[in-house]
C-alpha cells in the first residue's frame, strides 16, 4: 500500500513498548537512494526534557516498525527513557 509523505505530518510516535516520543513535523528524505531518511520528531513528551539542547530528535526511518493512525518504532534500551527528576 502507497501512501502520501505529507501524511505522515503530524502523526504521534510511539516506541513498540508504548513510550510516547512525540510527533512528527518534518520527513528527511534520500533523492539520491530515492527512500525516506529519517523522521524529524518534534513537541516531545515532557518527560524527555530539553535533549541537549534540541526541541527534537531524528528517528533514522530503519527503526520504523509501522505506520498507521500512528508511527511505531523500535525500541531502544536506553534511548528513550524519561528523565529522572531531582
Amino acid at each position: 500500500m502507497k501512501t502520501q509523505i505529507t501524511d505522515l505530518f503530524g502523526l504521534n510516535v510511539y516506541t513498540d513498548r508504548a513510550v510516547y516520543i512525540g510527533e512528527v513535523e518534518d520527513v528527511v528524505i534520500d533523492v539520491n537512494g530515492k527512500k525516506i531518511d529519517s523522521l524529524a520528531i518534534g513537541k516531545l513528551h515532557s518527560d524527555f526534557g530539553d535533549i541537549k539542547g534540541y526541541s527534537g530528535v531524528k528517528i533514522p526511518y530503519r527503526l520504523i516498525r509501522s505506520v498507521g493512525d500512528i508511527v511505531l518504532i523500535r525500541h531502544i534500551t536506553g534511548a528513550f527513557q524519561p528523565v529522572e527528576e531531582e
